[in-house]
């Protein structure tokens, strides 16, 4: 458990672990949208890449009959190799994507019931100082627990 999270007072062992959690998976969506962000960039570079060299080198000569670049593109395993691999990585990035939404809900559904439930976690005096905790989750994991919309 985070030091920060541990040293918080008025605040139980329970709500402790549920602010741990949230933090948790912030940083699991954080990181998930950071990697299917560069595997986009990556899958794009590659795709105008590949369409850029077979252009100069098959589509360019060839650009009088349809049958002989279809032909070059079939016949040499290394073209097909690298249109699969152009198609892989869209594919991979769209999985990701999936990953992303998936860690993005789940961290938006904790954040939500901890803000339904805050009146229940801190009572009484603790519900004085929640205000300190909320900032401190703001300021250091930009964690709003304030209001529900992203």
């Amino acid at each position: 458990m985070d030091s920060s999270i541990m040293t918080l007072k008025y605040t139980d062992q329970a709500t402790k672990q549920m602010l741990q959690n949230l933090v948790d998976r912030k940083i699991k969506f954080e990181r998930l949208k950071q990697f299917h962000i560069l595997l986009l960039w990556i899958s794009v570079f590659y795709s105008f890449t590949c369409l850029y060299l077979m252009y100069n080198h098959i589509l360019k000569p060839y650009s009088y009959s349809f049958a002989h670049i279809f032909s070059i593109i079939v016949g040499e395993n290394r073209h097909l190799f690298f249109l699969f691999i152009a198609i892989a990585a869209f594919g991979a990035t769209k999985v990701l994507y999936e990953k992303k939404e998936k860690a993005e809900k789940e961290y938006h559904e904790l954040r939500c019931e901890i803000i339904d439930r805050s009146k229940d976690l801190w009572k009484n005096e603790a519900w004085i100082s929640r205000n300190v905790i909320f900032e401190m989750m703001k300021a250091k994991y930009n964690i709003n627990l304030y209001h529900e919309s992203k």
